[in-house]
């Protein structure tokens, strides 16, 4: 008999899958994405003035071009607000030309004065205008289709009298012709890829129809003015905070763990911090250090100074890091207290006995005995931390405004915010996730459990 297959374990961890894949696989795939590719970097040029021609060359955003000839296409109801978009009308007329024949067909706004329109706007009757230039023909074509290339079908005479039956809007094509890198390519393009200078002979390629792969927003990353210093204070906050934090957390954990009297009173006084925003606690360390704070305040009723000193300044870079560091290590060192307790509970209460049996001091145990079997705790904790570290924003943000002192996290929120730039944030962002991942693994492969190394 075939053994049937239990599906309750891939039942169980579906939604584990599915959370992970909408709401972390799928965004940072999107952020990843936008760092390296430039959805408009080229613009495709068309063999004729129809999209649905054969590519016949193309051009990179930026290039200057030369408009050689012009060409109205039907523009599609939904692209009416694309940028940049030059558009011509044509009336569908019918009049009778000047051998008193019925003429039916479509000429161009330009070339007919409304003389009636109904309630809505909408044009109902017309004449001809009369064209100025006297070596021109003084009559005006009619066209099958809304194009100066379709057929003609009849021509009328200036004022005649027209009915107007239709209209068409008309996106304006233009052939134009680049030279980059000593390469000519020329081809069909619609208006809205294209700005023209005042001479609307001239222009530049405005946007692109097409992406490519590209490392020039992390060419720009690196090269922003901000990049050196948010990433040397990003790691120097990790380097000063980290540290402190579990050294801290370790005390916190062991007086909580040692079961003292009144120890519960401990516990809820280290846990303040864990219900407290990340803004709010760049508010309250404002409020301490600011010219006329709780610091300076202390400091006067002391007498050790005697008027209020300016800590959160330009020209005190320093004390604002000592800030950061301070609110830092207060608001997020008993998220790491909560995983060593939790750490500590696990550890069986037979080995403590033994060890304190043989002799073993404080010390001793701590090193031999709880460390060793902390590692588990103590790795997810690293790993969490660091990755906090790197995101820490709020409170720098609160602290410094973000300009004298900034990290990457400030950085990514300033190219997408303030300088609406999606990809060199996206670039900042994955900066962050890449070195949050190398740190994971790096804690992985150094702090583990003596099975976990020999196997």
């Amino acid at each position: 008999m075939k053994k049937k297959r239990n599906w309750a374990p891939y039942l169980l961890i579906l939604p584990s899958v599915l959370y992970l894949a909408l709401f972390f696989v799928w965004p940072m795939s999107q952020a990843l994405t936008l760092s390296v590719w430039d959805k408009d970097a080229v613009l495709e040029l068309y063999q004729d003035a129809d999209a649905n021609s054969s590519i016949s060359a193309s051009l990179p955003r930026g290039a200057q071009i030369t408009v050689l000839d012009r060409q109205g296409n039907v523009l599609n109801p939904e692209d009416l607000n694309q940028a940049n978009l030059k558009t011509e009308i044509w009336f569908q007329v019918q009049g009778t030309d000047p051998d008193g024949q019925a003429v039916n067909g479509w000429a161009a706004e330009s070339r007919v004065r409304v003389r009636e329109s109904n309630a809505e706007g909408v044009a109902l009757s017309g004449t001809i205008r009369r064209k100025l230039d006297t070596g021109a023909d003084p009559l005006t074509s009619v066209y099958v289709e809304p194009s100066l290339v379709a057929q003609v079908v009849g021509k009328l005479d200036a004022n005649a009298p027209v009915q107007i039956q239709d209209q068409s809007t008309l996106e304006l094509w233009y052939r134009v012709q680049g030279d980059v890198d000593g390469t000519i390519s020329e081809g069909w393009a619609p208006s809205r890829y294209i700005q023209l200078y005042n001479d609307n002979e001239s222009g530049r390629i405005d946007r692109g129809s097409a992406g490519e792969l590209t490392m020039r927003y992390i060419q720009a990353m690196v090269n922003d003015r901000f990049f050196w210093p948010a990433m040397g204070t990003t790691f120097l906050l990790m380097i000063l905070i980290i540290p402190v934090q579990f050294v801290l957390a370790m005390i916190m954990a062991l007086i909580i763990q040692a079961q003292l009297k009144g120890n519960s009173i401990f516990l809820y006084i280290f846990a303040i911090a864990l219900g407290v925003s990340d803004l709010a606690v760049g508010i309250v360390w404002y409020a301490v250090f600011t010219q006329f704070g709780y610091l300076n305040s202390i400091l006067q009723s002391l007498g050790i100074i005697g008027s209020p000193i300016a800590y959160l300044t330009a020209d005190t870079r320093y004390w604002i890091l000592i800030a950061i560091w301070l609110a830092e290590v207060w608001r997020a060192t008993s998220i790491v207290m909560v995983m060593i307790v939790s750490g500590l509970q696990a550890i069986p209460a037979e080995s403590l006995e033994a060890a304190d049996l043989f002799g073993a001091g404080l010390w001793k145990r701590l090193r031999y005995v709880i460390l060793p079997m902390l590692k588990p705790s103590l790795q997810v904790a690293l790993i969490l931390r660091t990755i906090l570290a790197l995101q820490v924003f709020a409170v720098v943000i609160a602290l410094s405004g973000g300009d004298v002192v900034t990290v990457l996290a400030n950085e990514s929120f300033r190219q997408y915010y303030d300088l609406r730039n999606d990809n060199l944030a996206a670039a900042y962002a994955g900066l962050i996730l890449v070195i949050s991942m190398v740190t994971a693994v790096f804690y992985l492969r150094t702090v583990r459990t003596n099975e976990e190394a020999s196997a």
